[in-house]
């Protein structure tokens, strides 16, 4: 069902029973899967790869340029997956040279005035709240929860089934499975909650704990702490995540809480 006032571009691949309601705007080389709902005054620009049952709300910008002076005009693209919700006035550039590709998962829930920049890659089941600030080439896990106003520094990677506190200014690698709040952003725990909502059984959410504690709250260095972590628990796929993500991290990890914290959580 298309607006007689709504701009379609004739080359744009709509599928059959896409809505795009009045005022909204899509471009050449754009790509829209079967269900999706497009709001007035949303704008999608060349090289979006929209997936199936997606709403666009009202004036967000999809798959505009990146905001990247070493952008020359080469070919991306944006791709959003299926029953992924982006809401007002969000706005999504698309890939740099680097991946080619700024990538949204599916059943994300992207709220209010949201920016993902260029060449970031956001898993799927992931919230970002209001205000949420991804600059670019940031990964975001699987089930990640970012409360709002909080900023994201380039390059920075966040776990999977993360919970980061609203208006957190993220600047180092933030381990899966945990919480992080404060300033500067600490390790607060681990996402018992959501862990749970996601069939994690008690038992898995112990070991997770009792990992994390060798890592932030018995005093050692990263090496010595995933070290201990090797030799003291079986391999598990959590176990495993944990160990991959940090020695695979860049820009190094969040830091420990401090002395009194850590001791009332240890």
């Amino acid at each position: 069902m298309n607006q007689p006032l709504a701009f379609i571009h004739p080359d744009a691949k709509i599928a059959h029973n896409v809505v795009v309601e009045p005022f909204a705007v899509i471009n050449k080389d754009v790509e829209i899967g079967e269900g999706t709902w497009i709001g007035s005054h949303a704008i999608i620009m060349e090289g979006a790869r929209i997936g199936k049952n997606c709403r666009i709300f009202p004036g967000a910008v999809i798959s505009a340029v990146p905001q990247d002076l070493k952008f020359k005009g080469e070919e991306t693209v944006t791709i959003i997956g299926d029953n992924t919700t982006i809401r007002e006035c969000v706005t999504v550039n698309r890939g740099t040279v680097d991946k080619y590709r700024t990538e949204i998962g599916s059943n994300c829930l992207i709220m209010a005035y949201v920016h993902i920049a260029h060449d970031c890659i956001v898993g799927s089941n992931v919230i970002l709240g209001n205000c949420v600030q991804l600059a670019g080439h940031i990964t975001v896990g699987d089930y990640a929860n970012i409360g709002g106003m909080s900023a994201v520094q380039q390059f920075v990677k966040i776990g999977k089934h993360t919970y980061i506190g609203g208006c957190s200014q993220i600047r180092k690698d933030v381990p899966p499975y945990i919480k992080a709040a404060r300033e500067p952003l600490t390790y607060a725990g681990i996402n018992s909650v959501g862990l749970r909502r996601r069939g994690k059984t008690d038992e898995k959410i112990a070991e997770i704990q009792d990992i994390y504690r060798y890592i932030y709250l018995k005093g050692l260095n990263n090496s010595d702490a995933t070290n201990q972590v090797e030799l003291e628990f079986p391999a598990t796929p959590e176990r495993d995540e944990i160990l991959n993500f940090i020695s695979n991290s860049e820009r190094g990890i969040i830091r420990s809480p401090s002395k009194k914290v850590a001791e009332s959580e240890n």
